[in-house]
């Protein structure tokens, strides 16, 4: 009966798996294709000729590098910015005592709650009113901290024995001796974890950029995708095709720091 139980689980392991890898098989399916909209089933678009140029000719068009570049920029100035902040922030809540604390982690749970749909009208009047339009200030400033981090790490930190840091006092090392030398080292699996997800939400990012920009030079390439879709057609070879590149930092990411985020993601699972 055990045996059984297991099987079936692993069937439906299988299963999900399939469901959630199709769309990126699809996805670098039809990049490999000439012309993939011209045909009517999957066994036609697997029959037909195998090509490569939906790839070079995505990489030599004249905005596809830039968008690339300005994705890659804002990504790692937001991932770096949200790893230290949150990592200050998450410390200060875990450690110190101050007044105003208590409001203050009620309002981060808070806002964990409210979709940041919410806030796009009067933060796109914000950067209207700071001159901020076009320009990377618009997409890297409003994200630098997030509530999701501070939570992250606040909750890590408090997992952390006490004990090691009032050592360290004794030993005479200052607050940001022990901050960044003691519990940042400590804190590497959750700051991992933060980095992926800071990095990922910020490479896909459609709505604000998309919001924040009007011209070429400061598109993100989620935004630049869109240029393939047109009002008659859609040109699915290089669409699909920029897809799958804009798609390979994160895979590489999870492939490299896969050991790191299943350590920060059970972390404190167990009790020893």
């Amino acid at each position: 009966m055990k045996k059984i139980k297991i099987l079936s689980l692993e069937v439906v392991l299988i299963l999900i798996a399939i469901i959630m890898v199709f769309p990126m098989f699809w996805m670098l399916l039809l990049s490999l294709k000439e012309a993939p909209e011209q045909f009517n089933s999957i066994l036609e678009v697997i029959k037909s000729k195998w090509t490569t140029s939906n790839y070079f000719e995505a990489l030599s068009s004249d905005n596809f590098s830039r968008y690339f570049f300005n994705s890659f920029f804002v990504s790692t100035i937001v991932t770096a910015c949200n790893v230290l902040f949150c990592l200050l922030t998450g410390y200060t809540l875990a450690r110190k005592e101050f007044i105003g604390k208590n409001i203050i982690n009620i309002s981060i749970l808070g806002l964990l709650i409210i979709p940041s749909h919410v806030v796009m009208i009067p933060l796109y009047r914000l950067m209207v009113n700071f001159n901020w339009i076009n320009s990377y200030y618009s997409l890297i400033i409003p994200w630098t901290i997030t509530p999701f981090g501070i939570y992250l790490v606040k909750q890590y930190i408090e997992s952390i024995p006490r004990q090691i840091e009032d050592a360290a006092k004794i030993d005479g090392a200052s607050e940001w001796y022990i901050l960044f030398r003691i519990i940042a080292p400590l804190c590497k699996p959750i700051l991992v974890v933060l980095i992926i997800y800071t990095f990922l939400n910020n490479w896909n990012s459609f709505l604000f950029p998309f919001l924040f920009t009007n011209d070429i030079s400061h598109r993100t390439l989620p935004v630049g995708l869109t240029f393939y879709l047109g009002k008659q057609s859609v040109d699915w070879g290089h669409l699909m095709a920029g897809a799958s590149i804009s798609a390979l930092p994160i895979l590489l990411l999870f492939t490299i720091f896969q050991k790191r985020i299943i350590e920060g993601l059970t972390a404190g699972a167990l009790k020893q």
